[in-house]
């Protein structure tokens, strides 16, 4: 062994502000603290030597299944060995509004079920992205790390006696069928260090679950793939920033889109581009609080640098992502290990499109536009009036030279095809909706002449090119053209053909500047079952989901490529985009069948 996991036998917890991820094995291996784009405390999928991690598992050899407690983010995992059986319940707990809780908590309740189990647990902390080895000290008894103004508890209930090492604080104990044995980390970051009892941790960790069953009781769907939807809905809340509203892309960094490659970026940011998929999904549903959160943190972060737009805002609303690398030796030994995001600073003109058409699924859903979101509306559709006709970076973020994209041409023809809608409707200023026509048929006869290949039947990547691209998708999906289209339908032939491996469905096969090669994208996927379904091939679209849902591992996540050989994870988990594209195919098909 490498001393790696496969990244599909990951499960994730978290509390609304920060994700652990917690390995088949019972070791947490990714924990960032106070936020889930802070520097991490346990970051061993990136580093197993020096990253950091929370071990708890039994000591001889076991098995393993697990599951979420239903319609919850809290884990519940159970070894069976030899000798016995133990389960052992996750969580990073959501306090109650009346109780005095530290600033985040991480809770592992052990219980021995059957027989007599030996069990052993580590807690190797590695501060500042495995950067910096902790102090130790001890408060009351318990052991306690610090760096800066860190703080971390490390308390044991009934599981041995805490033991420092000079790497880690560990112990072992055993579980014997009945008892029940508890371990919590608090966490404290420029406060004081809150060192709970074992009835507060207890009674938190029974107080997320009921918070996360309470949440899920609210949701509004009843569509087909129901239990594929609400674990998507799950890991999609999981990835919601309850101190801003924002959504991050994924909870993690540089997990690699090829084992040994480069393609290793850091999605702990909130994409503009996500946005029109986010706030649909949320409407759908049932979720109006967190799409009006997420409308209104977009609203907010876009007027930094209006009217141009980053293609990234950090989850705190600011724009700036300056990208680094740092000295890890990556998952599997795939490196650069970055963090920040160069991407932030493109053009991608889809963008824009992106943000119209979700202020008009926000508007047309009943909520109101105030007045400087509405005129800043008009701004935007004024400034795409006037750089339509550049080239960019387009979807997929290429670092080689940028191009027309068609999908680019595409986003900009919706954002002012949207923007006159919402004018007609009078929500926002129309002084300018003459030039907003005359642009938006520009860009359709800019298409038609040079995005159009007659010979393949298809719209293809960019301009005066015969590449296809599955990012084409998603004209027909914001509605540019009708499913009727012979062209659009020309296009999800030709993409089926082209790319399509089973269920599996590759981004593009052209170069874009970074070396190597990738998995398959599953959004993609997810986008040609949805396309299926609006082009009146409903039957193909459900044969393809059903593939597609038995592709997430066995808690039902995704990441955000997939090998086609191996069925192996690959990229950065939970990844938003394939949960949300997976909801919005659902949504489609089940109307496309009623």
């Amino acid at each position: 062994m490498d001393g790696y996991t496969e990244l599909r036998n990951y499960a994730v917890i978290g509390d609304g502000r920060c994700v652990a991820l917690v390995s088949r094995d019972g070791s947490v291996d990714w924990l960032a603290w106070p936020d889930l784009d802070s520097p991490t405390l346990f970051a061993a999928v990136l580093d197993h030597v020096q990253g950091g991690r929370f071990v708890l598992r039994p000591e001889g050899p076991y098995t393993t299944s697990r599951r979420y407690l239903p319609g919850t983010n809290v884990l519940e995992t159970t070894f069976t060995t030899a000798g016995g059986t133990v389960r052992v319940t996750d969580a990073l707990t959501i306090p109650g509004h009346r109780s005095l809780a530290p600033g985040r908590e991480l809770v592992r309740r052990i219980e021995g079920l059957a027989g007599s189990v030996p069990m052993r647990w580590s807690v190797q902390p590695r501060f500042g992205y495995g950067a910096h080895a902790p102090r130790l000290t001890r408060r009351a008894g318990v052991p306690v790390v610090t760096f800066g103004p860190e703080a971390v508890g490390i308390c044991a209930w009934n599981a041995g006696e805490p033991q420092p090492t000079s790497e880690a604080v560990a112990s072992r104990f055993r579980a014997d069928a009945g008892t029940r044995s508890l371990l919590a980390l608090p966490y404290a970051h420029r406060e004081p260090l809150v060192l709970p009892t074992r009835a507060d941790c207890e009674a938190r960790l029974d107080h997320t679950a009921a918070a996360w069953r309470q949440w899920t009781d609210s949701r509004t769907y009843t569509g087909p793939w129901y239990e594929a939807v609400l674990r998507s809905a799950l890991a999609l809340k999981l990835l919601v920033f309850a101190p801003s509203g924002a959504v991050a892309a994924a909870a993690t960094c540089s997990l690699p889109e090829e084992l040994g490659g480069q393609r290793n970026w850091d999605y702990r940011f909130s994409w503009i581009r996500d946005s029109a998929f986010t706030l649909n999904a949320f409407l759908k549903l049932g979720c109006a609080p967190e799409a009006t959160g997420y409308f209104w943190w977009l609203m907010h972060a876009s007027q930094l640098t209006h009217p141009r737009l980053h293609v990234l805002y950090r989850l705190d609303g600011g724009a700036r992502a300056p990208e680094k690398t740092l000295p890890l030796a990556g998952y599997r030994g795939s490196t650069p290990v970055r963090i920040g995001n160069a991407a932030a600073d493109q053009l991608q003109l889809d963008t824009y499109g992106e943000l119209v058409q979700t202020a008009w699924l926000y508007a047309t859903g009943g909520h109101r536009l105030d007045a400087d979101i509405a005129r800043r509306l008009a701004q935007t559709a004024d400034f795409v009036s006037t750089v339509w006709h550049q080239p960019d970076t387009g979807i997929w973020e290429v670092r080689s030279d940028p191009e027309h994209f068609t999908q680019s041409k595409m986003m900009c023809w919706v954002a002012l095809d949207r923007a006159l809608d919402l004018a007609q409707r009078r929500l926002i200023p129309d002084r300018h909706a003459p030039v907003w026509r005359r642009e938006r048929q520009a860009i359709t006869e800019f298409i038609d002449d040079r995005c159009f290949s007659p010979r393949l039947n298809s719209y293809v990547r960019s301009a005066d090119s015969d590449d296809l691209d599955a990012g084409l998708l998603l004209g027909l999906l914001h509605d540019y053209g009708s499913p009727d289209d012979p062209r659009m339908r020309g296009t999800v032939a030709a993409i089926q053909q082209s790319l399509q491996d089973g269920p599996y469905l590759n981004r593009y096969l052209a170069t874009d500047g970074v070396h190597g090669s990738e998995g398959a994208f599953l959004a993609c996927s997810f986008w040609l079952a949805e396309a299926l379904a609006l082009t009146g091939r409903a039957d193909e679209a459900t044969r393809l989901m059903d593939q597609l849902v038995l592709l997430a591992n066995d808690v039902g996540l995704y990441s955000e490529e997939i090998d086609p050989t191996t069925g192996d994870f690959l990229g950065n988990l939970p990844q938003g985009l394939s949960h949300l594209a997976l909801i919005s195919a659902a949504c489609a098909i089940g109307q496309a069948t009623r």
